[in-house]
């Protein structure tokens, strides 16, 4: 992996940040570059992947049905929409949005997180209801008790997921 370190953040302009790239070859994806950027002074941290090769834009569809499909590789680029319609949920692409590597585990572990923050911080009893209940709705979705669906719509090409049961279609360039 080359890293350099000191680098000036693009946030608070410290020579503090850490950036660092690893080329890899993620199974059925190919060739792909991993990049990071982190800053030990003020936090800002942003990740993305890209594939070597051009992509064209695509829309690929998963249904989780079991608990082994937790285990299902996925690869998202920043520049890609994830929505799971199950838990009326997206993560956006854009600025703020990081590429990662993961599982669908780890996907709706990003998911639950954001759902665990909204019940521990909130004073309004609906809105603690409703984060429970959606947290109920995850754990039967681990243990393959109730299907989930996964859409990621990617411009760049640069998203996938791993598995034999993935829909892949071609998305019309913006």
């Amino acid at each position: 992996m080359d890293t350099l370190k000191n680098q000036p953040c693009p946030v608070c302009g410290k020579k503090k940040a850490v950036l660092m790239e690893e080329e890899i070859d993620v199974p059925y994806f190919g060739k792909t570059f991993v990049f990071s950027i982190c800053c030990e002074d003020c936090g800002f941290s942003k990740a993305d992947i890209e594939a070597v090769e051009d992509k064209e834009p695509v829309k690929i569809t998963f249904e989780t049905t079991s608990e082994e499909d937790m285990k299902v590789r996925i690869v998202k680029s920043s520049n890609a929409l994830v929505k799971i319609p199950t838990l009326r949920m997206s993560i956006e692409p854009g600025e703020g949005s990081d590429g990662f590597i993961s599982n669908v585990e780890g996907l709706i572990g990003k998911f639950e997180k954001v759902i665990e923050g909204q019940r521990d911080s909130s004073d309004d009893p609906s809105v603690r209801k409703s984060a429970k209940n959606l947290l109920k709705k995850i754990r039967k979705i681990k243990f393959g008790d109730l299907p989930m669906k996964i859409v990621i719509e990617d411009p760049s090409g640069n998203s996938a997921i791993i598995s034999d049961k993935a829909e892949v279609s071609k998305m019309k360039k913006k």
